[in-house]
């Protein structure tokens, strides 16, 4: 477990959490066992360089075409340059980057030398920022030219900043280097990236993943539920600096050779013409993109998807259905988390069931317990509880006890189980509404208002009240052309007691224009609870 590193600054090895506090790691399954001795960025180019050769197109973006030859020579360069700039294993080096070329070269440089990447998107702010660089003791920047004004506000950074992209000095610099470098020797175990989670309801959390955690999850969920080829296009919206985004659209398609198409603008229509451009197979996004996509598809079909992926935030069945129906792809749910990298339950093929996440990725378990972790029976609804070949280990913070119990990873999530394995997604553990004596998830009075033909978004939530302890409060942005009315309210109220059971409709609806999200676009609930 936790005895020793390759990496000569020892600030990651010294600040993970005590082994007693880890979670169990399934480590022995034929699809995730690696060596001693393992780094991820030669796994991903020259291991497979010997795959599919060096001629084979690796990305499409905005900054650069590259074949896998031409990517494998950039690393090189840049982690030349790393080196040349004191850059030493251990270092901890943080990207601020669209999706791009570029910032895909980067990440793999910095795992090349044996230092840590630690990402960010593009729209925190320098607030946020300052907390990623104070808990990561960021000793490194490389920030797009296009991203400096927040970055110049980060007060706390006494590092080295490098602007990089456009007529930076830094890509100058870069071509100068040699295309020939040995990756540091790294332990498998040796801490690769800081993912940090959103911090949307308190300060973030710094998850830490190894080298071997960066192939576990193209050798489980992506090999077994996604299961690529090399004559794969991926593309999708979610940033690489998010570990959905970084799986999906980098570590996926660079294991098996594919082709990863990145988009620095993915919203739903720029991302639909850009399927239909590059003919591409494999997508990644929430399913927020996929219900403002289906109105656009009357006029353009995206005929070469053959694995459509949602996570980040729960599908609805009415979502499912809708897509399905238009494209004849069945959506791939999952639930993954940052803590555990990427998706551990899903399902695909002839195994989905609408409406179901799935079962267990293949090395993964999983089970459902009460509040004194005790199993609870099939259908009963209970705290989800994982484990796997990747786990919750974080920086520095006493939330590790809280996370992991037993040997388990809790992700906060209620989930029920069928008799036949298949997990059906209820709520976080914080959305169930408890309404005189009754738990109603939040999650399933919005998918039945999305059922009504004019509702495009909604949110639900608890709201106090006296006689009932809660009752269920909705917030709806209705769809252009219809107007906020006494009788659309009672409509939409009659609505859901005709989809589900009626003690469950919302007792107050409120029309709104927009709802609360995060800078990744997931729903925060929390802003509107009373």
């Amino acid at each position: 477990m936790k005895n020793r590193s390759t990496q000569v600054d020892s600030f990651a090895f010294e600040n993970l959490p005590e082994a007693s506090s880890w979670p169990d790691f399934i480590l022995d399954h034929p699809s995730a066992t690696y060596p001693e001795y393992l780094n991820a960025s030669t796994e991903l180019l020259e291991k497979t360089i010997a795959l599919v050769g060096g001629n084979k197109i690796a990305l499409i973006a905005a900054d650069a075409t590259l074949t896998y030859l031409q990517m494998l020579h950039l690393v090189n360069q840049i982690a030349n340059y790393f080196q040349e700039q004191g850059v030493v294993s251990g270092n901890r080096i943080a990207i601020r980057s669209p999706n791009n070329a570029l910032s895909v070269a980067i990440w793999l440089a910095i795992l090349r030398v044996g230092a840590i990447a630690v990402t960010t998107i593009p729209l925190q702010r320098a607030s946020e920022l300052e907390k990623i660089v104070d808990i990561a003791k960021v000793q490194f920047a490389l920030i797009d030219h296009r991203f400096m004004d927040e970055w110049n506000g980060v007060t706390n950074f006494q590092g080295e900043t490098y602007v990089v992209g456009g007529d930076s000095d830094f890509d100058k610099q870069v071509s100068l280097q040699s295309v020939d470098f040995t990756a540091h020797n790294t332990l498998s175990t040796d801490v690769s990236i800081l993912a940090f989670t959103s911090g949307s309801t308190g300060l973030p959390k710094a998850t830490m993943h190894f080298h071997r955690d960066i192939l576990a999850i193209a050798d489980t969920f992506s090999q077994h539920i996604v299961k690529p080829t090399a004559d794969d296009i991926f593309a999708g919206s979610p940033p690489i600096a998010f570990t959905f985004g970084l799986g999906g659209l980098v570590i996926f398609p660079l294991r098996v050779g594919a082709t990863s198409v990145l988009l620095e603008n993915a919203a739903p229509a720029v991302l639909l013409d850009k399927i239909i451009e590059h003919k591409v197979t494999c997508l990644f996004t929430a399913p927020t993109a996929y219900r403002a996509m289906l109105p656009l598809l009357s006029a353009k079909q995206p005929s070469t998807l053959r694995r459509c992926i949602s996570a980040g935030e729960h599908l609805p069945l009415a979502t499912w259905n809708a897509w399905f129906a238009a494209t004849g792809n069945k959506l791939i749910d999952g639930i993954g988390a940052t803590e555990l990298l990427h998706i551990f339950i899903s399902a695909s093929d002839d195994e989905i069931v609408p409406g179901m996440t799935g079962k267990p990725v293949p090395g993964y378990q999983a089970k459902i317990v009460n509040e004194d972790f005790q199993d609870v029976a099939d259908g009963e609804q209970g705290f989800l509880a994982v484990k796997g070949p990747t786990g919750c280990r974080y920086l520095n913070d006493a939330r590790q006890e809280k996370y992991v119990k037993d040997g388990w990873n809790l992700t906060g999530d209620i989930y029920t189980k069928s008799a036949a394995g298949y997990f059906k997604y209820e709520s976080r553990a914080d959305d169930m509404i408890i309404s005189s004596g009754y738990n109603i998830a939040a999650p399933e009075v919005e998918n039945a208002l999305l059922l009504h033909e004019c509702v495009a978004e909604v949110a639900v939530v608890g709201a106090a009240d006296l006689d009932r302890g809660m009752i269920v409060s909705a917030y709806v942005v209705l769809r252009p052309n219809y107007s906020p009315s006494d009788a659309l309210c009672k409509e939409l109220q009659d609505h859901v007691k005709n989809k589900i059971a009626p003690y469950k409709y919302p007792r107050s609806l409120q029309f709104v224009d927009t709802l609360p999200k995060t800078t990744t676009g997931k729903l925060q609930r929390f802003r509107l609870k009373s």
